[in-house]
């Protein structure tokens, strides 16, 4: 049975991982920490992963967030997409 717009896999709130891929630059990580805060307020570093790319160009973050709605998730979701530095969000 198909779900409707309304309904969610995920229940609320829950411990939700995104991973988000940039350039390897100085200020990346430290960018996405200062933009999930807005949307997590109990963000911090130690809810993050960090892996370079095997040559070093990217850097990998996995990032875990308390998601508190579905239109929360979907503003992160744009909001780090958009961001200038951020590569692709997964």
């Amino acid at each position: 049975m198909p779900q409707s717009p309304e309904e969610s896999l995920i229940e609320y709130p829950s411990d939700f991982p995104i991973k988000v891929v940039g350039v390897m630059e100085d200020g990346f990580a430290q960018a996405i920490v200062d933009l999930l805060v807005t949307h997590d307020p109990d963000f911090h570093a130690g809810k993050m992963d960090m892996r370079p790319s095997s040559k070093g160009n990217y850097l990998s973050l996995t990032v875990t967030i308390r998601a508190i709605s579905r239109a929360q998730l979907d503003q992160i979701y744009r909001d780090l997409s958009s961001h200038e530095l951020v590569k692709f969000v997964l």
